[in-house]
């Protein structure tokens, strides 16, 4: 008797069984469950999509200070400025390099797979309801904020890491004088990551209502017409993952790349769901600490790849671009080929880490080789589903490029590797 009524007593209750469940799990079923109540639902899995936007509210709540305090952490904590500096110089040349790779994967399954052979659209039933995309000049010239609280409310996230470096570097300049601001940030440093902590935990719900919104608003109808360029995109986004950003693991970091994406699966969940690099960062910044990053490298770098790195974005772009040459009938010479590279890789710099931005800096590239604008409004009904892969690709190029600057800085711990 006494026996049964231990095991009764002791069975945990389905919430707590649900509380043991790892994050990355809960995720993953919120994904799923939600994929197929919007499937059920229909358009009225819209009702659905404020928990969604809730949920990625939270999320973008964190950002500008989470971005303003790591950063200046992170740069005050090395005190060393010209090991600062290397690191910069390391992420942004390491940024560069994989973008200009991603485009190129991106233009080969363009010329392999030909997404848009055979596709006859009227022009005139084409409406491109696009911003013109900023030029890498403009960009260049807005990184400094002319004013710093402005950019701060305003979320500008450039203008920010401009002035948090700026801010960082002088507080390491002035030293004793500095540590007292320094130690306020590091306090609200601290916080802000618990505060991320607590609203990852509501991710699996908000998961589960966006996955919805998706699957009830972007149903086969509207997939089916352009599935060639969705599978071309979604393959190019798994090579570039898994085949290049694996074999770096493995070659430069001396990583098992199954193990380190294992790892980083929850920042990866978030990132497709929410479609936001931006609004990923709190997860990624948790996932690093979990590879084993030190947080004086991912505080610097990783806010960095969210605003600069955008790897799969510009994958995107090579295949769209050729897309609508091939929607339009058009045939693109090498000299096309190379300025399609150049441009997306440069325009990367200038893209923003929130859902739709690279529909607006694809236009820059069409423009640049002449392809008619006409051809946005072609991706533009799928892109909210081509946006999820690339965010994906390049969050999890951040945290790619963080282990292996951290690594070579010896900024690794062994324990977590």
């Amino acid at each position: 008797m006494t026996s049964a009524s231990t095991d009764s007593t002791n069975t945990p209750s389905p919430w707590a069984r649900w509380c043991g469940v790892p994050l990355w799990l809960k995720i993953l079923i919120g994904m799923i469950l939600g994929m197929a109540t919007g499937a059920m639902l229909g358009e009225n899995a819209q009702y659905l999509k404020p928990i969604g936007t809730l949920f990625v509210n939270t999320i973008k709540m964190l950002i500008v200070p989470l971005v303003f305090c790591s950063l200046i952490v992170g740069i005050t904590s090395m005190q060393d400025t010209h090991k600062m500096g290397r690191i910069g110089l390391k992420s942004f040349l390491f940024y560069l390099a994989t973008t200009a790779v991603a485009i190129t994967i991106g233009l080969t399954l363009g010329a392999l797979l030909q997404p848009g052979a055979g596709l006859s659209l009227p022009t005139s039933e084409l409406v491109a309801n696009s911003k013109e995309a900023p030029s890498f000049i403009d960009t260049l010239v807005a990184i400094v904020p002319t004013n710093p609280v402005a950019a701060l409310a305003d979320g500008k996230i450039l203008q920010v890491i401009v002035f948090a470096v700026a801010l960082g570097v002088s507080l390491v300049l002035i030293g004793e004088r500095g540590k007292p601001a320094a130690a306020f940030f590091e306090s609200m440093a601290e916080a802000m990551f618990k505060l991320t902590d607590l609203v990852m935990r509501l991710a699996p719900y908000g998961v589960f209502a966006l996955m919805a919104w998706v699957a009830g608003s972007y149903g086969l109808s509207v997939l089916l017409p352009l599935i060639k360029v969705i599978f071309a995109v979604y393959l190019g986004c798994a090579l570039h993952i898994f085949g290049f950003y694996g074999t770096l693991l493995a070659l430069v970091a001396r990583m098992n790349p199954l193990q380190f994406f294992k790892k980083i699966s929850e920042a990866m969940a978030v990132a497709y769901t929410t479609s936001s690099s931006a609004g990923t960062l709190p997860a990624s910044m948790k996932c690093a600490g979990a590879i084993g990053v030190n947080k004086r490298i991912s505080s610097f770098v990783l806010p960095l790849g969210t605003t600069i790195n955008m790897d799969g974005t510009a994958l995107y772009q090579g295949v769209c671009a050729l897309f609508v040459a091939q929607a339009f009938g058009i045939d693109l010479t090498l000299s096309q080929y190379l300025t399609i590279i150049a441009t997306a890789t440069l325009a990367s710099i200038g893209t923003a880490g929130v859902p739709g931005a690279g529909l607006v800096m694809l236009t820059l590239v069409l423009t640049t080789v002449g392809l008619p604008l006409e051809g946005v409004a072609l991706v533009a009904g799928i892109d909210r589903v081509l946006d999820m892969a690339r965010t994906v690709v390049n969050v999890s190029g951040d945290l790619v490029a963080t282990t292996i600057v951290a690594k070579s800085e010896g900024e690794m711990n062994s324990d977590n590797c």
